[in-house]
């Protein structure tokens, strides 16, 4: 997805999420976060967010330390500071060369178009998370959704390296209202993901946000049509879980 489009779905769940945790309340539980209320959820996305602005303002290949944010920031104040944070982000990522080198924690991509995917990425799957918590949960653009799954997939998955090696089987992933398969093949080093309709030992089928927030934890595998070995999709979701 071009990083203009990302921009823009970046400012959306940024907004749905900060008003989502305004009707949740900041003592709200976050199911999918065991232990985190709503105000551990915000500051968690905000402190991203200023991590990721002083990475793409510093313009550098090393890795800065996360900051510590305000914990004295509650309730509406924390909204306040994390609405801020969130423009402050988008105006530097607007301004800044997507091509342009920058350090992050994946070696094969060391640029701004890097963050600008993931901040918009991280942002959806935690409003949602908001949105829970608030009791009404709206869509993710599926075309964005798709675009989360081949993240999850290329960027996250290759962190677990061998332990996908034992496996026992490939899984297919298709979205059914957008474009977007994936197979994972496991391997004794890591898992090849490869951007194919082909047959897996398990196939995955479903909407895109229903397999995006599968993939994160936040849906079961009863979200997507599963043919196949269904026990193998479970010890992958099992395997994968951050």
């Amino acid at each position: 997805m071009a990083p203009v489009r990302n921009l823009d779905h970046f400012a959306r769940e940024a907004d749905l999420l900060a008003e989502a945790a305004l009707a949740a309340g900041a003592a709200a539980p976050v199911a999918a976060c065991p232990g985190w209320t709503v105000d551990d959820l915000v500051r968690h996305v905000a402190g991203g967010d200023q991590w990721a602005r002083t990475i793409v303002a510093s313009g550098s290949l090393d890795a800065p330390k996360r900051p510590q944010l305000d914990d004295e920031l509650t309730g509406e104040a924390l909204v306040a500071s994390y609405r801020a944070g969130a423009l402050a982000l988008a105006r530097t990522l607007a301004a800044a060369d997507p091509d342009a080198a920058v350090w992050s924690f994946f070696p094969t991509d060391q640029s701004v178009r890097f963050w600008i995917r993931r901040r918009a990425q991280e942002t959806a799957v935690h409003r949602v998370d908001a949105q829970v918590a608030a009791g009404a949960v709206t869509p993710i653009d599926p075309a964005f959704a798709s675009d989360g799954i081949d993240e999850y997939l290329t960027v996250f998955v290759p962190r677990f390296g061998p332990a996908l090696a034992d496996l026992g089987g490939s899984v297919h992933l298709h979205c059914t209202d957008v474009e977007g398969e994936w197979l994972l093949v496991p391997g004794p080093e890591a898992a090849t993901v490869t951007r194919e309709h082909a047959k897996g030992d398990v196939a995955a089928r479903g909407r895109a946000e229903d397999l995006l927030l599968m993939l994160w934890g936040r849906r079961g595998s009863d979200a997507a049509d599963v043919f196949g070995d269904a026990a193998l999709l479970e010890r992958f979701l099992a395997t994968i879980r951050l």
